[in-house]
């Protein structure tokens, strides 16, 4: 008999593991703040597993500038709190005109809580054609705490091949 192990397409999404855009040559990165310990590049590029942090609390700012118009059909972000009781808010936009008009693709508000729900991973499936800018903006702790904002992961999936 022969078998095959297919992939659970619910937990995996449009775009495969591996498919994520290549970030570091196809974008710059503009940052508000960053910890020297847990840079952008750790959030940002495969393989690396302590994140970003920001270097002071309060709202910061990620923005992705592309060189050339991209098409993304996934964003994935994972946000990770495992000490302090709080509820960050975040706002993720794009631009298609280098930053003169914006979009909002999604805002929410989390509560972390380190004996509970200290992870958030939020995998979004979108349509975006031409994106020039993306932007993260993060505020840490709404109560205006002195958490500094921090990001596991994000990784943007671009168009999939179809399959035959």
């Amino acid at each position: 008999m022969r078998k095959r192990i297919i992939p659970d397409e619910s937990a995996s999404g449009s775009v495969p593991e591996g498919d994520w855009l290549d970030l570091d040559s196809l974008a710059e990165v503009e940052i508000t703040s960053e910890d020297p310990d847990h840079p952008i590049e750790h959030a940002l590029l495969p393989g690396s597993t302590s994140g970003w942090r920001a270097g002071q609390p309060g709202e910061q700012t990620i923005r992705l500038v592309f060189h050339t118009p991209q098409p993304i059909e996934r964003i994935r972000l994972h946000f990770k709190e495992t000490q302090i009781e709080r509820t960050q808010q975040f706002v993720l936009r794009w631009s298609p005109d280098h930053g003169q008009t914006h979009h909002e693709i999604i805002r929410q508000q989390w509560t972390f809580s380190p004996g509970g729900s200290h992870e958030q991973i939020e995998d979004i499936d979108v349509t975006l054609s031409a994106v020039t800018r993306l932007e993260l903006t993060i505020i840490p702790d709404i109560s205006g705490g002195p958490t500094p904002a921090s990001l596991a992961q994000l990784h943007l999936g671009g168009r999939t091949k179809p399959s035959h």
